[in-house]
């Protein structure tokens, strides 16, 4: 594999919900700078980790998490 990436929404998610990198950090139980290095595609979190993050926002993994980039907000979308 060239590219181990994993693309998130982690800050889109915090800003929607108004809810601070500590904040959510202490959610999940993890350093708040874990949460910066997940936002910033430093880290890529264990399955489990992943699983929480979509459990405490109330969405699917997928939503959450993507092997490639997410289309911007407003972008238009290619057909099919």
């Amino acid at each position: 594999m060239a590219s181990e990436i994993t693309y998130n929404r982690i800050a889109m998610l915090r800003a929607e919900r108004g809810i601070s990198r500590r904040q959510l950090a202490d959610a999940l139980g993890v350093h708040y700078q874990t949460v910066g290095y997940l936002e910033r595609g430093e880290f890529s979190p264990s399955l489990h980790l992943a699983l929480r993050i979509s459990t405490y926002f109330e969405v699917p993994v997928e939503v959450v998490f993507a092997l490639e980039p997410f289309p911007r907000l407003g972008a238009p979308t290619r057909p099919a």
